[in-house]
């Protein structure tokens, strides 16, 4: 018995993961404990045990009296996202080159081949996945206790925008799919040869690949807007 409530609480937390971060379960969608439970065959305690995991590491959000949610996405959220992400992206690559370990480089290699299977097929949850796993790599690479938390924070919501915003019949998005493969092979060498100044550059072009892909579909005209200025408070109405 200790076994299937050990096996379904795996499951759930597994499931939940993948259903967030390619968007099948929405930003601020509430979390039915009930049907969760039935489905997974849990009771109420490894459940809440899955939830606070889960809103540790920035998936869902645990509110008193009203149960959990899923982690919201706002204009807030997306001006913070981009404003952070080429910062904590650049810190991480450069300690990922520095410290990690060759174990940890055959598993970046591995999901490097899974993100290059899901651009031959095309599958744009597959591909979704596979390089949020890459980057969770990086991340656990970089061995930081400060960046590690922020970081999974930013792949979370870098994976839904990603599942939001992309188009894959579009030529140019698929050319910069072929270019983000390419990339991260550049990366991967670059840590292989500890070589932190071209792992940070490397994360500098990385991000702006994905940067120049988002903004085709998120607020435009308003990235560049300094915080406070009364244009991005008129776009955010």
């Amino acid at each position: 018995m200790k076994e299937d409530a050990k096996k379904g609480k795996g499951a759930l937390y597994g499931v939940l993961k993948k259903e967030i971060l390619t968007m099948v379960r929405r930003p601020g969608s509430d979390l039915d404990e009930a049907q969760l439970a039935e489905e997974f065959s849990v009771s109420r305690t490894p459940l809440r045990e899955v939830f606070r995991q889960l809103a540790g590491e920035g998936y869902v959000e645990l509110r008193e009296n009203r149960g959990a949610r899923i982690s919201d996405m706002s204009h807030t959220t997306l001006r913070d996202f981009f404003l952070t992400a080429p910062m904590i992206y650049g810190a991480v690559m450069r300690l990922a080159a520095r410290n990690a370990r060759p174990d940890q480089i055959d598993d970046l290699k591995a999901t490097q081949e899974l993100f290059k299977d899901a651009l031959r097929t095309g599958a744009s949850e597959d591909r979704a996945l596979s390089n949020n796993r890459f980057h969770e790599i990086t991340g656990d690479m970089a061995d930081n206790i400060y960046l590690k938390p922020s970081f999974k924070r930013l792949l979370i919501d870098h994976a839904r925008i990603g599942m939001t915003f992309y188009q894959p019949q579009d030529t140019h998005m698929e050319e910069n799919l072929t270019a983000a493969s390419s990339q991260h092979d550049a990366i991967i060498t670059a840590i292989e040869n500890r070589d932190e100044a071209s792992a940070a550059q490397l994360a500098t072009d990385h991000w702006n690949l994905s940067k120049n892909q988002i903004e085709l579909f998120v607020m435009p005209n308003q990235l560049d807007i300094p915080l406070g200025s009364p244009s991005l408070k008129a776009a955010r109405g």
